[in-house]
């Protein structure tokens, strides 16, 4: 995720806008609030009759959502995971499509900013990692609880480290006589174990690994990506930013899979309605360019994706 309450521009806002092809009058739905770099821009599109809803698993953004939009009637804004986008979709009109719904993934720049929340390897704080305020297990929990090898395969599978084993046998030696709170603490840690030739910060990979874990991301995910293909309006935008492999490799294959004729009737000179592509993908990914990524290093990982649903056979 990627805007700041602190001036920065959120990443790909430009070709985010086009992308959602935005009616004056439509309806659509900010999935990761963050900060409303993307929400604030789509709005000043919208006229009297649109309607934008935010939502946001952290409460820290959602009252930010709430103290910035709570005089403008075009705005519904919820606290809550993917899981409960229709329930909120619901709360505004029984069965509400909508004509565009963005996805901005991962961890927003005031969450990797705010030391205390834990999920910079670069400063001091809690080893927490929870987007949705005190709630589940934190970072902490499952450095010092997990076994060995449930640490190397949240490693490996989030976090795609090679060192998976070596850090995680050292994670499992260290807690013994003393736990761990600190991110800096984990991060040094690691350093120590795991030098590595890479420009990257060694720790850069488990804490993202522990990050996806913590917030069953990649689990939300896929409940985010049919949660919004039953609530697409047709002809309505799928768009999403995704800032690692493993994110954009389950966007990707979701909208290949839906633009795609059943493969049971491959082949076929008939293809009942029920096997034929739901949505339409609408040219290829896109990056941010130099210009951007000077201004905003964040934006270097950035993948945006976009498709549209199908529109009902006359």
């Amino acid at each position: 995720m990627s805007d700041t309450a602190a001036g920065h521009t959120p990443v790909l806002l430009s070709q985010v806008l086009a992308a959602l092809n935005i009616r004056t009058s439509g309806t659509y739905l900010d999935a990761t609030f963050g900060r409303g770099g993307h929400a604030g821009a789509l709005l000043e599109k919208l006229i009297a009759d649109g309607r934008l809803l935010c939502l946001d698993r952290d409460p820290l953004a959602v009252a930010e959502a709430r103290a910035r939009f709570a005089s403008d009637p075009r705005v519904s804004v919820f606290l809550g995971p993917f899981s409960a986008l229709a329930a909120c979709a619901d709360e505004v009109e029984p069965g509400l499509k909508f004509d565009g719904i963005l996805f901005d993934l991962g961890v927003s720049s005031p969450q990797l900013d705010d030391a205390s929340r834990g999920f910079s390897f670069m400063q001091d704080g809690p080893l927490d990692m929870r987007m949705s305020g005190d709630q589940g297990l934190s970072a902490a929990d499952v450095v010092n609880t997990a076994s060995e090898g449930e640490l190397i395969r949240i490693f490996r599978e989030f976090g795609e480290e090679k060192l998976a084993p070596r850090i995680a046998r050292a994670i499992v030696a260290d807690r013994v006589s003393r736990p761990f709170e600190r991110t800096l603490q984990l991060a040094e840690m690691i350093a120590r174990v795991a030098r590595s030739k890479e420009r990257k910060h060694p720790a850069t990979r488990v804490f993202q690994a522990l990050r996806i874990h913590v917030n069953r991301e990649l689990e939300e995910l896929d409940i985010a990506l049919n949660a919004a293909f039953e609530r697409l309006a047709p002809h309505g935008r799928l768009v999403v930013i995704s800032f690692h492999s493993l994110e954009d490799r389950i966007v990707k294959q979701f909208m290949r899979r839906h633009a795609s004729t059943d493969p049971v009737y491959a082949g076929l000179p008939f293809v009942p309605k029920h096997a034929q592509p739901k949505l339409r993908l609408i040219g290829k990914s896109i990056q941010a360019d130099e210009a951007e990524t000077d201004r905003n290093p964040r934006a270097r990982s950035a993948r945006l994706r976009v498709a549209e649903r199908v529109g009902e056979a006359a």
